[in-house]
């Protein structure tokens, strides 16, 4: 089986600690349910990721270099 994660095009996909995420939220002042939703069969999410866990996708950006952006994993 092909691992999608791994391709050239999926951008890189990181789960973040509890501090991490604290300081995400504080950051934007939203709440962990006012983040975007991945859900766990997202092939592209790392494997311990589970329900709850936050996950910062850092793409390439023609404007910006990277483009960060935090999703909260869902069922």
């Amino acid at each position: 089986m092909v691992d999608v994660s791994q391709h050239t095009l999926v951008p890189e996909h990181t789960l973040l600690d509890d501090e991490d995420v604290e300081d995400v939220l504080q950051e934007y002042n939203v709440k962990k349910t006012n983040l975007p939703k991945i859900v766990t069969k997202d092939p592209a999410l790392p494997e311990d990721a589970e329900p709850g866990d936050v996950i910062k996708i850092v793409r390439d950006s023609r404007t910006t270099d990277k483009a960060v952006t935090y999703r909260l994993v869902i069922e």
